[in-house]
């Protein structure tokens, strides 16, 4: 039987048996180095950017998955591309799935409370297509910190460009503005190999009318290295049926791990399609004031699972990433 995986805001996603992947090793999460490139970092190429997106092109922006070609690789290790099929036996499935409960699988958010401003929509360019994610706003020394997934940024071997975050995005509607990114940022795993282990990334943004992000919509926490099968609640945007990417969508439930042992993720019950990739999971979450800690971002989903969300451990390599879109 063959096991695939698939981003859920772009396509398959290759090999990601930790044992295979090259790059993983026993001192990974403490290595400092991490990927870092240069957006809109001059007035006028700012500009540029938030005069091409138009309400129209946000409109007809696409979810990732419809921007690439799917391809089947072999679980050898990890290659930019798109799918994994490791050739196991069927015995290697488990005979039955862990299928913990979840307290919500994918619904409108109906609260209100911070969560409204911190989350929104992820707008780029990827080549000649313009695709869409989720992100959140998060506290920060400099304040213009957003968390997303490391392929919101960068996918088969590129960045992005025309990178915006747009707070509290609600049909089609952009209540505190459109923030271009002057820095990108991911971990050296995600650049080197796109291991999806470590699908993480941040954007430093530029202040609007002299405002930063964070004075503008308030910031989430952020934490890592965390206990893991803990209660969580995670946001996005999904763009893809049944959903329209136009509102805020939210899960909960108790985290499990990878049933497969393909990956290293944190899985949650969760029904969001594409265009949620890189919206924020929240340890301690509040649903009263919309507070919470980040800890993991909607990353990928596997064919055989496909009531599964999962999302990368926010380890040594997801701080240094926070870290140092801070200090950018």
């Amino acid at each position: 039987m063959k096991r695939k995986l698939r981003l859920v805001g772009a396509a398959l996603l290759g090999g990601v048996l930790a044992a295979a992947v090259p790059g993983i090793s026993a001192n990974a999460d403490t290595e400092p180095r991490i990927a870092t490139h240069s957006a809109a970092t001059t007035a006028a190429e700012e500009r540029r950017v938030l005069d091409y997106w138009t309400d129209e092109r946000m409109r007809t922006a696409v979810p990732m998955e419809q921007l690439v070609k799917p391809q089947h690789l072999s679980g050898k290790g990890q290659s930019p591309g798109v799918g994994l099929d490791n050739g196991g036996p069927a015995e290697s499935v488990p005979e039955t799935l862990p299928v913990p409960m979840a307290d919500q699988l994918g619904a409108p958010w109906g609260g209100s409370g911070a969560i409204v401003k911190t989350t929104g929509r992820v707008f780029f360019t990827m080549g000649d297509r313009n695709g869409a994610c989720s992100g959140s706003a998060v506290t920060s020394a400099n304040k213009d910190v957003v968390i997303t997934a490391g392929h919101c940024v960068k996918y088969q071997g590129a960045f992005h460009t025309n990178w915006v975050f747009v707070p509290g995005y609600t049909n089609g509607s952009r209540p505190h503005g459109t923030f271009a990114a002057r820095k990108l940022v991911t971990t050296p795993q995600w650049q080197s190999n796109e291991d999806i282990n470590y699908d993480v990334a941040a954007a430093a943004v530029n202040p609007v009318d002299g405002r930063h992000l964070t004075d503008v919509v308030g910031g989430q926490g952020v934490l890592f290295n965390q206990p893991r099968n803990q209660k969580m609640h995670a946001f996005g945007y999904p763009a893809a049926d049944p959903y329209d990417g136009e509102r805020l969508i939210y899960c909960s439930g108790t985290t499990f791990p990878d049933p497969f042992k393909l990956t290293n993720d944190l899985g949650m019950n969760c029904n969001m399609t594409p265009g949620s990739s890189g919206g924020p999971w929240f340890l301690g979450f509040n649903e009263g004031t919309g507070l919470g800690k980040v800890n993991s971002v909607n990353s990928v989903k596997m064919i055989l699972l496909p009531w599964v969300m999962f999302g990368p451990y926010f380890g040594n390599d997801a701080k240094n990433v926070y870290n140092t879109a801070v200090r950018s």
